[in-house]
């Protein structure tokens, strides 16, 4: 069995690991360095955009909170993900970082955020 590679990692970026779709594609997820005051959903997605980001998604921010809870604040973070239920436009997901779970908000509310970098394997 062939052995992981970890990619390179500037400074201040934390290995998270390796995760795969339902496409079968895998994937390396790399937290960046910095956590962004609160801001709306899009600012927060444009905020990641600008430092060569993303937000993680929903799975990878379980991920997160499992592994990595300790380097985030005990407070909500915006998701890259938004609502996909038609009653519910204008929302998406978030997680928190206190209690471990998982909840829909509108966008237009004030979340923290993290981005990652995602690098194919």
């Amino acid at each position: 069995m062939q052995q992981l590679q970890i990619p390179p990692l500037s400074e201040g970026e934390v290995y998270v690991g390796a995760i795969g779709d339902k496409n079968g594609d895998f994937h390396h997820v790399i937290l960046l360095p910095g956590d962004n005051d609160e801001a709306t959903f899009e600012a927060q997605l444009e905020w990641a955009k600008s430092i060569g980001g993303d937000l993680p998604n929903r799975i990878e921010q379980a991920m997160l909170f499992a592994n990595f809870r300790d380097l985030f604040q005990r407070d909500a973070y915006w998701s890259n993900t938004p609502d996909t239920d038609p009653g519910y436009s204008g929302w998406a997901w978030s997680q928190y970082f206190s209690t471990g779970g998982q909840f829909y908000f509108r966008q237009i509310t004030d979340f923290r955020a993290r981005a990652v970098r995602r690098l194919p394997i």
